[in-house]
C-alpha cells in the first residue's frame, strides 16, 4: 500500500453495518463533496475521494467526463467496490442528471435558499440557515 493510499483510508469511516456507506472525514469542499490531495511526479494533484476509491478498488481509471452516481446519495459516501455491494457507479452526466430528477434532488425544499449565493457567502448562510432551524425546533436551547 503506498503513502497515499494508507493516509486516504485513515480519513474512511466504514459502518457498521454490512452495507453502511463508508464515509469521507477528509477535507470537504462547499459543495459537500470531499476533496483529497496526492502527489504526482510534478507536485500534488486535487482528486474526489470517490473517484480515488473507486480506483483503489476497482483499478479503473475513469474518463474525466464520467461521473460516479452515489446510490445513497451521500455526498461523502466512497464505497465504490465495484461489485453489488458498490454504492458508486460510473455514469453520463445524462444519467446523472435523471438519476437526480427521479429521485427528487433537483428542487428540494431548501434548493431556493441556495440560487444566486457565492461560494464565498455559502458558508454564512448554511450557519446561519442550520443555527435558526435548531433554535426554531427547540433542539438547541
Amino acid at each position: 500500500m503506498t503513502p497515499d493510499e494508507r493516509r486516504f483510508w485513515s480519513k474512511v469511516i466504514k459502518g457498521p453495518r454490512e452495507n453502511d456507506c463508508w464515509l469521507w472525514t477528509g477535507a470537504v469542499g462547499d459543495d459537500g463533496y470531499g476533496r483529497y490531495w496526492i502527489k504526482t511526479p510534478t507536485g500534488q494533484q486535487a482528486v474526489r475521494p470517490q473517484r480515488f476509491a473507486y480506483l483503489l478498488l476497482t483499478g479503473e481509471q475513469l474518463d474525466p467526463d464520467t461521473k460516479l452516481m452515489h446510490s445513497c446519495d451521500i455526498p461523502l459516501c466512497v464505497r465504490a467496490t465495484g461489485a453489488m455491494d458498490s454504492h458508486l457507479f460510473p455514469g453520463t452526466q445524462a444519467e446523472n442528471l435523471m438519476d437526480r430528477s427521479q429521485k427528487r434532488r433537483h428542487a428540494n425544499t431548501h434548493s431556493w435558499r441556495w440560487r444566486g449565493v457565492g461560494r464565498a457567502n455559502f458558508t454564512a448562510q448554511s450557519r446561519h440557515f442550520v443555527t435558526r432551524s435548531k433554535s426554531t425546533d427547540g433542539t438547541n436551547q
